[in-house]
C-alpha cells in the first residue's frame, strides 16, 4: 500500500473499497444484461406491464420486465442480486460435471468471497454453507444463497420497483396490445 493511503483512517479506506466495487459493477457489462440493449425501441404492452404486478416470477419471465427490473436495481446499486441469481441459474443448467468446479469458483469469487467485487448480501451462516459446498461443487452448491437472494429481491426490491416512478412511467407509456385494442373496439360496438 502506498504511504499516503496508509495514513488514511480505516473508515475512508473501507468507503473507497465500497465505491470501487460499486463503480466496477456498473462498468462491467455481464452478458445477460446485453440482451436488454438488443430489445431496442420496442416497448412492452400495457397488459405485459400490468402482468408484472401479479408476481415476481412473472416479472422475471418477461424479457422487458427483467430489463426494467435490472435497470431499477442498477439505480439502487444492487444489480449484483439479479446477476448472482442468473449466474446460479446458468450454473445449475451446466450439463458437464467437469465444468462445475471452475464455474463455481468464478461465481464464488465474484459474488460471495471476502474480496468479491460484486458481493451479495447474505447472512454468515449461508456464506459458510456455500463455502463448505465449494469443497465438492454440485449443481446445488449455491441453492441456499440463491434462495436467500431471490427472497430478498421478491420481498424487498420487487415491491419498491412496483412503486417506483420508472415502473409507473412504463405503465403510462405502454400501449394496449393490438389484440386488446380490437377486443375493446368490438365491445364498444355491442
Amino acid at each position: 500500500m502506498c504511504k499516503g493511503l496508509a495514513s488514511l483512517p480505516t473508515c475512508c479506506l473501507e468507503r473507497a473499497k465500497e465505491l470501487k466495487a460499486r463503480l466496477g459493477s456498473i462498468l462491467q457489462k455481464p452478458s445477460w444484461t446485453l440482451s436488454c440493449s438488443k430489445i431496442g425501441k420496442n416497448k412492452p404492452t400495457l397488459e405485459e406491464c400490468l402482468r408484472w404486478k401479479e408476481s415476481f416470477e412473472k416479472l422475471l419471465c418477461s424479457k422487458y420486465g427483467l430489463c426494467a427490473f435490472t435497470t431499477f436495481l442498477i439505480t439502487e446499486f444492487s444489480e449484483e442480486n439479479i446477476a448472482f441469481y442468473f449466474a446460479c441459474e446458468d450454473y445449475r443448467r451446466t450439463k458437464c460435471a467437469a465444468k462445475l468446479p471452475a464455474k463455481a469458483q468464478k461465481i464464488y469469487d465474484e459474488f460471495i468471497g471476502s474480496e468479491a467485487p460484486r458481493e451479495i448480501n447474505i447472512d454468515h451462516e449461508t456464506r459458510d454453507i456455500t463455502k463448505a459446498n465449494m469443497q465438492a461443487p454440485s449443481p446445488s452448491t449455491f441453492d441456499q444463497a440463491q434462495y436467500k437472494i431471490y427472497m430478498l429481491m421478491a420481498k424487498d426490491c420487487y415491491p419498491r420497483f412496483l412503486r417506483s416512478p420508472a415502473y409507473r412511467d412504463l405503465v403510462c407509456q405502454a400501449k394496449p396490445s393490438t389484440k386488446a385494442t380490437k377486443q375493446s373496439q368490438q365491445e364498444k360496438k355491442v
